[in-house]
């Protein structure tokens, strides 16, 4: 029995099933192979620990709760029906902001320095309120009849761009029942990071016990222009010093299923997106409660409840919070907050990818491409793995010599498949050959070729960075589909390289292979696409001249 070529077709196979299981979680259906493990137990509110009522088809309306260790909650107030707020808008030298003074939300985010995936006109934009798309971070009190993102709030005069320190400041105020609810957006030159302050004054004759909510609301729809080909992941996630990160899912919050860290005294809400965060950060040691909601017909909530303990009739308290939105760059992403860079998943593959992409930095600080980077970043990781290569095309050549032999023990025994088995084994032993040395070592360095496709994948760094002539966005596809059509020569020509299959059938699927493969490639990212054609000719190389000084040799 030929093991080489059933090892083959088992990596064959799993390539395929793996393949069909992105395309299942590119179309929302649970993973065949990853099923997100439960990682804590739901405390009894499946899924929607902490609390947001049902609000309207565009905000998340916090509702009636009892949070632990703080007063009960009641439901915030609905908006004055006839009331309209006023939009206004920030300007920082990487992102224009658009609040609305009616709740006092963040309804509109534009990223200056980086353009849309499908219309590139245009500037990429994060929080929306259109008919494409619900994303809003909102804000209020609960425990009493107090001011939330219902509300209307009165803006103080000033400037609406940086001064001379690099900040611009918005504050808003809105009072209700004798409670003032002051916001205070800070914006930085240079900074997709956020200061947001809650103040509250309590103007009332009695004590009060309010919360702050702190939530990030988004329909459940898919990135537009996001790949059939390739599965990234867009939806919820938390983090916690005990139960670290955890990713969410819409479907599940949908189904009330969804479990994770409900109270805390840190740690972060986010929303992630293919190359893009967004996150609320509340000051740390402050006490929590995590939630997750959904709010109306796709349109969902993730959180934090803080609980601000008694404040006295003439009294006021403040709570400090930051909102992340912007690019996932890790090197911005490690300054925000503890654990925040873990939002750049690259899942199984993270302890292998993150030494890779340190090593793909060092690279790009000295030649200041990341084309080139990807380029020299393949030859580094095939130097280190020459050895096991070297041996892999060694075996690889000796069997493909054994060919004619093997074929005709085949023949010869095409009646008797243990005296076939018993003939091949002789054969492997006399000529000193191992029919498994062939895949070993390519197996070894599956891993490594795995995370650097998801450190490719999952750099933001990539997108809209060019290479040469006309590759202009290393993170998206190749224009003229160059890069794919060179991918497919270079694996026929492999293919040409390795032993031929005995089986006609067999034979017939290698040939196939490339086509299927190639045409997969059209739709990659042309970052990706040059990883894999630099790899495969290195690989080429390697193997034709490892195959003629065994042929030479005998």
């Amino acid at each position: 029995m030929d093991i080489k070529r059933t090892i083959l077709w088992v990596v064959f196979s799993m390539s395929l099933l793996i393949l069909w299981d992105n395309w299942m979680r590119h179309n929302g259906n649970p993973s065949m192979f990853f099923p997100k493990p439960t990682q804590v137990v739901s405390n009894g509110n499946s899924g929607n620990s902490g609390s947001a009522a049902a609000g309207d088809a565009k905000t998340a309306q916090p509702g009636a709760t009892a949070v632990p260790g703080a007063v009960a909650g009641s439901a915030a107030t609905d908006a004055v029906p006839g009331l309209k707020g006023e939009i206004i808008t920030i300007h920082t030298d990487v992102v224009e902001a658009q609040i609305d003074t009616m709740g006092g939300e963040l309804r509109h985010l534009e990223l200056l320095k980086h353009q849309d995936s499908v219309d590139h006109s245009k500037n990429l934009v994060l929080f929306d309120s259109s008919d494409k798309r619900t994303y809003l971070a909102q804000s209020g009190l609960l425990g009493g009849a107090f001011p939330n993102h219902k509300s209307l709030f009165v803006a103080k005069p000033g400037s609406r761009t940086p001064d001379a320190s690099g900040q611009v400041q918005l504050v808003l105020e809105s009072e209700q029942n004798g409670v003032k609810l002051i916001k205070t957006y800070t914006f930085k030159q240079g900074s997709y990071l956020i200061d947001l302050q809650h103040q509250i004054v309590n103007n009332s004759t009695a004590a009060i016990n309010p919360s702050v909510y702190l939530q990030l609301v988004r329909d459940g729809g898919k990135l537009e222009g996001e790949s059939r080909f390739y599965s990234t992941f867009t939806g919820p996630a938390v983090y916690t010093e005990e139960e670290k990160f955890q990713k969410l899912t819409f479907d599940k919050i949908e189904k009330g299923s969804e479990s994770h860290a409900n109270k805390a005294d840190n740690g972060w809400a986010a929303l992630i997106q293919h190359y893009f965060v967004s996150a609320i950060i509340p000051q740390d040691k402050a006490p929590r409660e995590i939630f997750t909601k959904k709010i109306s017909t796709n349109l969902y909530a993730v959180g934090n409840i803080m609980p601000m303990g008694s404040v006295a009739s003439g009294a006021s308290a403040h709570l400090d919070a930051h909102i992340y939105s912007g690019p996932q760059v890790t090197s911005i992403l490690e300054q925000v907050a503890p654990g925040f860079d873990l939002v750049k998943d690259y899942g199984w593959t993270t302890i292998v990818a993150r030494p890779v992409f340190w090593l793909m930095g060092q690279i790009h600080h000295i030649l200041g491409n990341w084309g080139w980077t990807i380029i020299v970043l393949t030859i580094c990781i095939k130097l280190l793995f020459f050895p096991l290569s070297a041996a892999s095309y060694r075996s690889m050549g000796k069997m493909k010599l054994l060919t004619p032999k093997m074929t005709a023990i085949r023949e010869r025994h095409k009646d008797d498949p243990q005296k076939m088995n018993q003939a091949m084994m002789e054969l492997y032993k006399t000529e000193k050959v191992n029919p498994l040395g062939g895949c070993l070592p390519i197996l070894i360095q599956t891993p490594v070729f795995i995370s650097l496709y998801s450190v490719v994948l999952a750099s933001v760094e990539l997108r809209n960075a060019p290479w040469i002539g006309w590759i202009h966005d290393l993170a998206s596809p190749d224009p003229l589909y160059i890069l794919p059509v060179l991918m497919a020569v270079s694996m026929f020509v492999q293919t040409k390289l390795n032993p031929a299959p005995a089986d006609p059938m067999q034979a017939k699927m290698m040939m196939i292979m490339p086509l299927v493969f190639s045409f997969m490639f059209f739709f990659f990212p042309s970052g990706l696409v040059l990883y894999w054609v630099v790899n495969n000719l290195l690989s080429i190389t390697q193997q034709w001249v490892i195959t003629r000084k065994i042929a030479a040799t005998k």
